[in-house]
């Protein structure tokens, strides 16, 4: 009775702000199989009628390149994600809401990245835990769509002159804080004109939707500078690609379960068993996480994008890194997985990690050994020895390992799990036939 109330409470303060906000134009946002940002808009007449009912669209626009035939579904409105969008006239406003995509009759689509999570989120709730993330997104700015010109020659946490970068950084904090998303910290990244923007961890729920709402602000603000932003994970040769480094936890009320105030590394036996979930898992989550070819180009030993699977508190070339713990801190005791990058599907990304996590808690797994030795540094032969393993090393090697997941299955459910194999099939069989210049300039001249 309680949720029923919040949810009509919630459904008044949308139409009392629509009216005292001068609001014209309401986005309904979702988002397709491929993380891609979908929407269609509505008068706010609509908008009442809207948040009962739902507004009908077609459904095969969540497929991704595997379009099925038109099929009906409807938008539902979450209330709670109401926001104004900055970027817009203040006169005859345009808000935006997330939406729960429902069948015709009412029931969730199974085909919903947004209702995938709320099912993993209900399992982990159902367990007595709650979910909660903060990812780093790295991305880089380009003076246009076409090419790879740098705005800047900075590095890694360099404070450069007041040059279009940092004003683009700036206006992209305000602009996210206005639309009701917490930031803690932005900085240069270690490439020339990579840089990163944090925001503040939450549940799992709100965080998808605000990585969605993230890449298309830093894309939008770029834009009213007049230059490109991308989350493409490796967009120049030579240089560090861009990641989007998970921290994580599970919470039981108010006390963080990763917490062990005895424990060397001061980490609960939950928390060892995630670990061992995620190390075990690893492989086969890969195409969630990072799900394009190019992906792959940023998964190479050297650039600090973590390859081998090992865990440790200090060492940045593992997969799973535990962040030193400070006295009375412990809610901020996490986990933080590096192999996922920008460019993924944030519902599905972070549904995997949470199912390869709650799979060690469930089965006991052990955690080996952590690492403290540069993994990058060690000789194959020492990796074989302490049984150190390897993520995938093309999307074809990940799909392969995907494909036969009961884990990412089970996770995903059927539908998104057989859309997005069949998605990814479909780009891969694209890459692989495609004559690329590099072919050209190599072989062109002497075969």
């Amino acid at each position: 009775m309680a949720k029923v109330k919040e949810v009509i409470e919630a459904k008044e303060y949308v139409l009392k702000m629509a009216k005292e906000r001068d609001v014209r134009f309401i986005g309904l946002w979702f988002t397709d199989i491929l993380g891609f940002l979908k929407s269609f808009t509505i008068t706010v007449e609509e908008l009442e009628g809207a948040l009962e009912e739902g507004m009908g669209f077609d459904g095969s626009s969540i497929e991704g390149f595997a379009r099925i035939d038109e099929s009906d579904m409807v938008a539902l409105p979450d209330p709670d994600t109401f926001q104004l969008l900055p970027w817009r006239p203040r006169e005859q406003a345009v808000a935006r809401m997330f939406c729960d995509v429902l069948k015709p009759g009412g029931e969730p689509f199974e085909g919903d990245p947004r209702y995938v999570l709320k099912r993993n989120l209900k399992r982990v709730a159902d367990m007595g835990y709650t979910f909660y993330v903060g990812p780093e997104l790295e991305y880089f700015y380009f003076r246009d769509s076409k090419g790879t010109e740098p705005l800047d020659k900075g590095g890694y946490f360099d404070m450069t002159p007041l040059d279009a970068a940092t004003d683009l950084r700036r206006d992209t904090v305000l602009t996210l804080e206005e639309m009701g998303i917490g930031i803690e910290y932005s900085h240069h990244e270690v490439a020339e004109s990579q840089h990163e923007i944090d925001m503040r961890y939450t549940d799992a729920l709100t965080m998808a939707d605000n990585v969605m709402t993230y890449r298309l602000v830093v894309k939008q603000v770029a834009l009213k500078h007049e230059v490109y932003a991308t989350f493409m994970p490796k967009p120049v040769f030579g240089i560090n690609g861009s990641g989007m480094h998970v921290h994580q936890s599970l919470f039981k009320g108010e006390r963080n379960a990763f917490f062990d105030k005895g424990d060397e590394y001061h980490l609960s036996q939950e928390a060892r068993y995630y670990i061992a979930g995620l190390l075990r898992h690893a492989p086969e989550i890969t195409l969630v996480c990072n799900q394009w070819v190019n992906s792959y180009k940023r998964l190479v030993p050297g650039y600090e994008a973590p390859v081998y699977l090992s865990w440790a508190r200090r060492n940045r070339s593992d997969l799973i890194r535990v962040p030193e713990y400070r006295p009375g801190k412990e809610n901020a005791t996490r986990i933080e997985f590096r192999s996922p990058d920008p460019a993924c599907n944030p519902y599905l990304a972070f549904s995997v990690m949470l199912a390869a996590g709650l799979e060690g808690i469930e089965k006991g797994y052990e955690a080996p050994e952590p690492v403290g030795e540069n993994v990058y540094e060690m000789s194959e032969e020492e990796r074989q020895k302490r049984g150190i393993d390897t993520l995938p090393a093309s999307l074809w090697e990940a799909l392969q390992l995907t494909a036969k997941s009961e884990l990412v299955r089970k996770a995903l459910g059927d539908h998104v799990f057989d859309a997005f194999i069949k998605n990814k099939k479909i780009e891969w069989d694209l890459y692989r036939t495609q004559v690329t210049d590099y072919e050209l300039k190599r072989y062109l001249p002497v075969l």
